[in-house]
């Protein structure tokens, strides 16, 4: 560059002007005669006058690190990101053994366990983090330390529940049905079979139990969905489903074989609702329920009704020509269909544009997957939280403050009369995107900010 630069200034220089070496400093000037009879000059400047390759050099250097820096960057905030969800997770550990389930010992014994993983991933996630940083800073050394605590604490916790307050639980548990039978009595409580409508109708909802965080155990899977099948196939009595995701489309269903195996993570089977080149079955809201192996939801395109039969691998959709895309749940976007079962059968419901965004029910025929039979109600759809079917009646809900919800209308298919009542109940946290009764265990599941949430059910004498 500094060459260029010189030879131009030796090229503009007047005739009668001479260069010397004394003009450079200690440079050199090489003159020389050119192919053709011409002078050919060179100028050659010592490090000392501009180290122009130097800058060059420095230059590349610096853009180089520029772009390694924006990668350890982009790297920290996903990491930032898992940290923050596995923090969040850690300060609700206290809430989460207060909840334990007073069921069999060994609900007890694996909520232990899953806080033992949840340990091991943190664990894991901060050595990644170090890594990547490539630090060995007093904090990390001090979260280290920190977990290892918690551990020894959490077997400390183990020990004294085992040997001490399993009999304080069983002992409690025993006083808690003693209550719930005043209470049952000073009710008029029907004690209804499974499968029976030999009863009065819903009474009152149970406190919520909640099981733990999701199987992704990740606190932005705030819409989706989990349960029983509520009809299942013999042999799969005992099978839960689950699907969680970010906003309120539906890629996929899990299943577990039970409970127990839920709540382990130990997946039974993953059935993906989308297949590049082959099919796209994706649907779309939180409105799902499975029964006899089959996921009921709402089809994404074209909009309508689907269901994906998880044993032929089989999907079929429909069309419900009135219904409408501008009506969801107050909670939700999208739940423009939400499907229910309960002991006569298989539900849906939506809006349309003739009833002016009121809801309405439809009775679908299983074998044809037609909407046989409609009742219009008088309830707005948007100010209405999420809808459940009990024996042909329907409950709506609506929200009363961030802890509390209220069942306030239903609408009774089997007289065609409609009420407002109020039953209300506790929510685990103040937002939820899924509700639905199961009719094979008599429970209401609920997907909770993420959490899985069941409550029972009490029905009214006949």
């Amino acid at each position: 560059m500094m060459d260029l630069l010189l030879l131009v200034l030796l090229l503009a220089a007047p005739a009668h002007t001479w260069l010397s070496l004394e003009d450079w400093g200690s440079g050199r000037v090489d003159g020389s005669v050119g192919e053709f009879g011409q002078c050919v000059c060179s100028v050659f400047l010592p490090d000392t006058s501009f180290p122009a390759d130097r800058v060059e050099h420095m230059q590349t250097s610096s853009n180089q690190l520029s772009v390694e820096i924006k990668l350890h960057i982009s790297k920290v905030s996903s990491l930032k990101v898992q940290l923050v969800i596995l923090l969040g997770q850690l300060s609700n550990l206290t809430a989460r053994v207060e909840n334990l389930e007073s069921g069999p010992d060994k609900f007890i014994k694996l909520e232990f366990e899953l806080l033992r993983i949840e340990l091991r991933e943190f664990e894991a996630l901060v050595t990644q983090l170090k890594t990547s940083l490539n630090s060995s800073s007093p904090a990390f050394e001090s979260l280290f330390i920190e977990i290892r605590n918690m551990s020894l604490i959490v077997d400390q916790l183990e020990s004294y529940d085992r040997s001490n307050l399993e009999v304080i639980r069983i002992e409690f548990a025993k006083l808690q049905r003693k209550l719930e039978k005043c209470q049952d009595d000073k009710d008029d409580y029907s004690n209804a079979q499974i499968g029976s409508c030999k009863h009065g109708g819903l009474l009152r909802i149970g406190k919520p139990v909640v099981s733990q965080l999701n199987a992704d155990l990740n606190g932005g899977f705030k819409y989706g969905g989990w349960g029983k099948d509520s009809k299942p196939l013999p042999g799969s009595e005992n099978m839960h489903w689950y699907y969680g995701y970010t906003d309120t489309l539906v890629t996929k269903i899990t299943r577990y074989s039970d409970y127990y195996k839920l709540i382990m993570r130990q997946v039974f089977k993953t059935h993906e609702l989308y297949v590049r080149y082959q099919y796209d079955w994706q649907g779309t809201g939180n409105n799902y329920i499975v029964r006899e192996n089959t996921l009921y939801y709402q089809f994404r395109s074209t909009f309508g009704m689907a269901k994906f039969n998880m044993t032929s691998l089989t999907a079929q959709n429909k069309v419900i020509p009135q219904a409408s895309t501008r009506f969801s749940y107050h909670y939700s976007a999208n739940q423009n269909l939400d499907f229910a079962a309960d002991e006569s059968g298989l539900w849906v419901t939506y809006a349309t544009e003739e009833s002016n965004g009121n809801l309405v029910l439809g009775k679908i025929n299983e074998e044809t997957f037609e909407v046989e039979k409609v009742w219009q109600t008088s309830e707005y759809k948007q100010s209405i939280t999420n809808t459940f079917m009990i024996c042909g009646v329907l409950y709506a809900t609506r929200s009363v403050d961030t802890q509390t919800e209220e069942i306030f209308y239903t609408y009774d298919t089997n007289k065609n009369e409609e009420s407002h009542v109020s039953i209300r109940f506790e929510k685990f946290q103040d937002f939820y995107v899924y509700l639905d009764y199961n009719p094979a265990d008599q429970k209401l599941y609920m997907y909770n900010n993420g959490y899985y949430v069941y409550y029972n059910v009490k029905f009214k004498a006949a």
